[in-house]
Protein backbone atom coordinates (compact mmCIF):
# COMPACT_ATOMS: atom_id res chain seq x y z
CA UNK A 1 0.00 0.00 0.00
CA UNK A 2 1.35 3.45 -1.28
CA UNK A 3 1.25 5.92 1.31
CA UNK A 4 1.91 10.30 0.81
CA UNK A 5 2.05 12.85 3.36
CA UNK A 6 0.94 16.03 1.63
CA UNK A 7 1.87 19.56 3.56
CA UNK A 8 0.70 22.67 2.43
CA UNK A 9 2.94 25.27 2.04
CA UNK A 10 2.02 28.36 0.29
CA UNK A 11 3.78 31.43 -0.05
CA UNK A 12 1.30 33.93 0.15
CA UNK A 13 0.48 33.95 3.87
CA UNK A 14 -1.52 37.44 5.06
CA UNK A 15 -1.51 36.77 8.99
CA UNK A 16 2.34 35.71 9.26
CA UNK A 17 3.94 36.76 5.73
CA UNK A 18 7.03 33.88 5.20
CA UNK A 19 5.67 31.81 7.70
CA UNK A 20 6.97 28.22 6.62
CA UNK A 21 10.68 29.36 5.84
CA UNK A 22 10.26 31.66 8.82
CA UNK A 23 13.36 30.56 11.71
CA UNK A 24 11.98 28.78 14.67
CA UNK A 25 14.53 27.45 16.86
CA UNK A 26 17.22 27.35 14.34
CA UNK A 27 15.33 25.74 11.51
CA UNK A 28 12.52 27.00 9.22
CA UNK A 29 9.48 25.94 10.66
CA UNK A 30 8.37 23.86 7.72
CA UNK A 31 11.27 21.81 8.34
CA UNK A 32 9.27 20.56 11.63
CA UNK A 33 6.20 19.03 10.03
CA UNK A 34 8.75 17.59 6.67
CA UNK A 35 11.16 15.77 9.26
CA UNK A 36 8.43 14.13 11.51
CA UNK A 37 6.55 12.74 8.23
CA UNK A 38 10.37 11.38 7.61
CA UNK A 39 11.10 9.68 10.69
CA UNK A 40 7.93 8.40 11.06
CA UNK A 41 8.83 5.93 8.34
CA UNK A 42 5.03 5.98 7.69
CA UNK A 43 4.97 7.21 3.75
CA UNK A 44 6.53 6.66 0.54
CA UNK A 45 6.51 10.07 -0.22
CA UNK A 46 6.57 13.33 2.03
CA UNK A 47 5.32 16.05 -0.87
CA UNK A 48 5.50 19.95 -0.11
CA UNK A 49 2.64 21.44 -2.32
CA UNK A 50 3.65 25.02 -2.68
CA UNK A 51 3.63 28.05 -5.02
CA UNK A 52 6.93 29.64 -4.37
CA UNK A 53 10.66 28.64 -5.26
CA UNK A 54 12.03 30.02 -2.19
CA UNK A 55 9.78 27.10 0.02
CA UNK A 56 10.63 24.55 -2.41
CA UNK A 57 14.15 24.75 -1.72
CA UNK A 58 14.14 24.86 1.82
CA UNK A 59 11.74 21.83 1.73
CA UNK A 60 13.72 19.25 -0.69
CA UNK A 61 17.14 20.50 1.25
CA UNK A 62 15.25 19.09 4.50
CA UNK A 63 14.22 16.03 2.69
CA UNK A 64 10.66 16.74 0.62
CA UNK A 65 9.83 16.40 -2.35
CA UNK A 66 8.52 19.13 -4.53
CA UNK A 67 7.95 17.53 -8.37
CA UNK A 68 5.85 20.39 -9.47
CA UNK A 69 4.48 23.67 -8.02
CA UNK A 70 1.10 24.44 -7.17
CA UNK A 71 -1.32 25.83 -9.92
CA UNK A 72 -2.54 30.00 -9.51
CA UNK A 73 -5.82 28.16 -8.77
CA UNK A 74 -4.64 26.46 -5.39
CA UNK A 75 -1.98 29.70 -4.63
CA UNK A 76 -5.12 31.81 -4.08
CA UNK A 77 -6.60 32.61 -0.64
CA UNK A 78 -9.82 31.06 -0.97
CA UNK A 79 -8.08 28.25 -2.43
CA UNK A 80 -9.29 25.35 -0.13
CA UNK A 81 -7.05 22.28 1.72
CA UNK A 82 -9.26 19.93 -0.43
CA UNK A 83 -8.48 21.08 -3.68
CA UNK A 84 -5.01 21.00 -2.65
CA UNK A 85 -4.89 17.70 -2.26
CA UNK A 86 -7.16 16.96 -5.21
CA UNK A 87 -4.56 18.68 -7.43
CA UNK A 88 -1.57 16.97 -5.89
CA UNK A 89 -3.26 13.31 -6.44
CA UNK A 90 -4.38 14.02 -9.87
CA UNK A 91 -0.93 15.41 -10.79
CA UNK A 92 0.58 12.01 -9.61
CA UNK A 93 -2.00 10.35 -11.26
CA UNK A 94 -1.11 11.78 -14.31
CA UNK A 95 2.13 10.57 -14.36
CA UNK A 96 1.45 7.32 -13.16
CA UNK A 97 2.16 7.35 -9.40
CA UNK A 98 -0.85 5.96 -7.30
CA UNK A 99 -1.66 6.23 -4.04
CA UNK A 100 -3.74 4.62 -1.57
CA UNK A 101 -3.58 6.46 1.46
CA UNK A 102 -2.99 10.67 1.78
CA UNK A 103 -2.33 12.28 5.19
CA UNK A 104 -2.42 15.77 5.10
CA UNK A 105 0.34 17.76 7.79
CA UNK A 106 0.11 21.24 8.48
Amino acid sequence: MRRICIIPARGGSKRIPRKNIRDFFGKPVIAYAIETALESGLFDKVFVSTDDEEIALISMRFGAAVDFLRSETTSTDTASTLSVLQEVIAEFEQQGQRFEEVLCMY
